[in-house]
């Protein structure tokens, strides 16, 4: 059963309050957001995610994967990598959906940060750094979205 709001089921437009939205990007369709991730986004999407997580930039690197040198050139150059951007809509969508399913960017924030048991005890944060963790991420939302224990 999916969602209304999922990213996977939208065909058109991202959803409000989506990963566009916290990365603030202008992306009015799905497609203008998958052609920006492929195009490489601003860097300025990098530090909106930052500030909306409410988390360093050093410790972010570590999340997204990346040394801070490389965020220094990327800073320099105003634009990230197709790579280094699938990577930042990865985490994007993760926080979209916490704060979907929490109720609020506040509630979303300490989830995040916090060690999870559905998680083996680790910060759901931590685990965005793969695609099979932000899976395993969004599985333990969508358990919570339907009050299933986890």
């Amino acid at each position: 059963m999916a969602r209304k709001n999922s990213p996977a089921t939208a065909s058109s437009s991202p959803d409000q309050g989506g990963p566009a939205s916290i990365l603030r990007l202008p992306a009015t369709s799905l497609v203008e957001l998958r052609d920006a991730v492929r195009s490489g986004l601003p860097f300025s999407a990098f530090v909106a995610l930052t500030k909306e997580l409410d988390i360093s930039p050093q410790h972010f690197t570590a999340v997204f994967g990346i040394p801070p040198r490389t965020v220094a050139r990327r800073r320099e150059a105003r634009q990230l990598t197709p790579q280094e951007s699938d990577r930042l809509y990865r985490v994007a969508r993760a926080a979209s959906q916490a704060v979907e399913v929490l109720g609020s960017i506040d509630k979303a924030h300490v989830w995040l940060k916090t060690p999870n048991r559905a998680l083996g005890c680790e910060r759901p944060l931590d685990l965005l750094d793969t695609e099979i963790g932000a899976r395993q991420v969004e599985d333990v939302l969508l358990r919570l979205n339907y009050g299933i224990f986890s």
